[in-house]
C-alpha cells in the first residue's frame, strides 16, 4: 500500500480568515468563540458570522462583548452574535454556560487565553494560566459534548479548535507539580505548559470522540500583537523581542492570525481528521523534545502530541474538575 500523503491545505502564513472562508456558506452552523471580546477572538467571530454562522461570543466582560457584537452586526448586514458571560477561571460560570446552552453545537473555538506576569491562583489554588487556558476549556468542551455530538449528527461532524502557541516548545506538562506548588514560578514556563496542554487536549478529545463525529485540532496563530501581551513583564517582553529578532516569528495581522483557527474549523481536509497541530494553516512537522525553538519555529514538539501523555492529562484534568 502506498504511503498516505500528509494533510495539506492551499493556505499560507499570509492567508486571512476571509481568504479561508471565501465561497464557504456557514448558514445553519452554530459556533462558540471564547475570548471573543478582543484580538483574535473578535476577528474569528466576525469572519464566521460574515459567512452565515450563528455565533455566540463567550466572554468575561459582557459590556465589551456587546460592543463587539454591535460592531460585527454593522459589518455583516445586521447579523448580530449572541453574547454570554463565561469566565474560564470560574467553575460556576462554566457550569452556567453549559447548562444554558440549548440545541446542537457545530463549532467550538477555544480561543481565550491569559498571560500573567507573576503567580496568580484561582479560588481552588490552581495556577491561573493552566486553570484558564486548559482546565476551563476542558470543562467547557466536556460539558458541551452532548451538544457537539448532536451537531455532528446534523452536519456530518462537529469540530473543536484549540488555540495553542509556539510557546508550547518551552515546556511539557509537569504532572508532579501542575500548579507550581514546589518549583519556583516562571510565568513563561507556566504559559508554555498550558499551551502544550491545549494541543494534548485535541489529541485525546479526537481519540475519545471521533466515533461521535467530533474532531479536535490545535492551532498556532503565530505572532499577533493583541491584548494578551498587556500583562507581560519586562523579561517577557525582552524574550519576545529576542525571538522576533532571531527569526522565530514575524508579526502577523489579526486577520492572518485568525486564519489557522478558521482552517481547522471549516477546511474539508480536517472534516474527519483530528489530533493535529497546525502552524501557518498547515499540519506542523514534529520535532524532538530537545529541539531548539529558534531552529524549528514552525514545528511541534513530540510532547505536545504524545497519545499517552494526552490520556494522562485528560485523567488528571477530570480528577481536578471531578467531571
Amino acid at each position: 500500500m502506498a504511503a498516505r500523503e500528509p494533510l495539506s491545505t492551499p493556505f499560507t502564513s499570509s492567508s486571512t480568515a476571509d481568504d479561508v472562508l471565501r465561497g464557504v456558506d456557514l448558514t445553519g452552523v452554530r459556533a462558540i468563540v471564547t475570548g471573543a471580546s478582543s484580538g483574535l477572538g473578535i476577528e474569528t467571530a466576525r469572519a464566521l458570522t460574515a459567512a452565515g454562522a450563528e455565533v455566540t461570543l463567550a466572554v468575561r466582560n459582557t459590556t465589551a462583548g456587546d460592543a463587539v457584537a454591535e460592531a460585527i452586526a454593522s459589518s455583516t448586514r445586521g447579523i448580530r452574535p449572541r453574547v454570554v458571560r463565561l469566565d474560564l477561571a470560574g467553575r460556576a460560570t462554566v457550569t452556567r454556560f453549559v447548562d444554558g446552552w440549548d440545541g446542537p453545537l457545530h463549532l467550538l473555538i477555544n480561543n481565550a487565553g491569559v498571560v500573567t506576569g507573576a503567580l496568580e491562583r484561582t479560588r481552588e489554588g490552581w495556577e491561573l494560566q493552566f486553570a484558564t487556558n486548559h482546565l476551563g476549556h476542558f470543562a467547557l468542551a466536556t460539558g458541551l459534548h452532548g451538544a457537539l455530538a448532536q451537531g455532528a449528527l446534523d452536519r456530518d461532524g462537529a469540530r473543536i479548535v484549540s488555540v495553542s502557541s509556539t510557546a508550547h516548545m518551552r515546556s511539557g506538562v509537569d504532572f508532579d507539580d501542575l500548579h507550581f506548588e514546589r518549583r519556583s514560578y516562571d510565568p513563561q514556563i507556566a504559559y508554555a505548559q498550558s499551551k502544550t496542554a491545549n494541543s494534548l487536549f485535541a489529541v485525546e478529545a479526537t481519540r475519545r470522540w471521533a466515533s461521535d463525529g467530533i474532531i479536535a485540532n490545535a492551532v498556532n496563530p503565530g505572532g499577533v500583537a493583541t491584548g494578551l501581551q498587556r500583562n507581560f513583564t519586562t523579561r517577557q517582553k525582552e524574550s519576545l523581542d529576542a525571538a522576533e529578532a532571531a527569526g522565530v516569528f514575524r508579526y502577523k495581522t489579526v486577520e492572518q492570525g485568525a486564519a489557522p483557527s478558521i482552517v481547522a474549523a471549516v477546511a474539508p481536509e480536517f472534516a474527519h481528521s483530528g489530533g493535529h497541530y497546525l502552524d501557518d494553516a498547515q499540519v506542523a512537522y514534529t520535532v524532538p523534545n530537545d529541539a531548539d525553538l529558534a531552529q524549528h519555529p514552525h514545528g511541534v514538539k513530540a510532547w505536545a502530541l504524545d497519545p499517552a501523555t494526552a490520556q494522562r492529562l485528560w485523567t488528571a484534568s477530570t480528577n481536578l474538575l471531578r467531571v
